[in-house]
């Protein structure tokens, strides 16, 4: 059998952000595990318009061409005002069969963790026929970043990143079975 395909999907696109260091986090220790295909998705990359403001076809196109080559997906969530970015909301709104039967990962962080981004992303996933699993590794921005900015995560986020791996991929296998 060959190895799944998970997206680690960067849930921001403002200047300044500091998900691309936590993508490349949970990647690194993806790829130490040798058992799938880990990719960073950056949504930026798509220049995705609002939804229904711009005639955005091609990047719509691609953009639904780059989620049905995934298996899988770990979010990685930063909070904004108790919930997700926009661009991460606006991303998810491009599109539906793509997403469906399949399997996600959150990491998230913020003040409390990011924990409240997380949950509404919840929501929204099991709209689009995603199965989130429930180990979810939870950043600090107060112990897991330096001075808000550089990520210097606790040793004890491993456990849970693996956890969640584990979860993800047991899922996205199961999953691909039904697409």
């Amino acid at each position: 059998m060959s190895k799944l395909n998970i997206g680690i999907i960067l849930g921001s696109t403002r200047q300044g952000r500091v998900s691309p260091q936590v993508g490349e986090w949970v990647k690194k220790i993806g790829d130490q595990r040798g058992d799938a295909n880990y990719e960073i998705v950056d949504i930026a990359d798509y220049k995705l318009p609002l939804l229904g403001e711009a005639d955005a076809t091609e990047q719509a196109t691609a953009w639904n061409v780059k989620l049905a080559s995934l298996d899988g997906f770990v979010f990685i969530v930063q909070e904004y005002n108790h919930s997700i970015s926009a661009s991460l909301k606006n991303a998810l709104d491009y599109a539906r069969d793509a997403w469906n039967n399949k399997a996600a990962g959150i990491v998230s962080y913020g003040s409390v963790g990011g924990a409240r981004a997380a949950e509404h992303l919840r929501g929204i996933l099991g709209e689009l026929s995603v199965a989130d699993v429930r180990v979810h590794p939870a950043l600090s921005l107060f112990t897991d970043f330096e001075n808000g900015s550089v990520f210097k995560p606790a040793d004890l986020h491993l456990t849970n990143v693996n956890g969640m791996l584990d979860q993800v991929l047991s899922w996205s296998g199961a999953l691909k079975t039904i697409r």
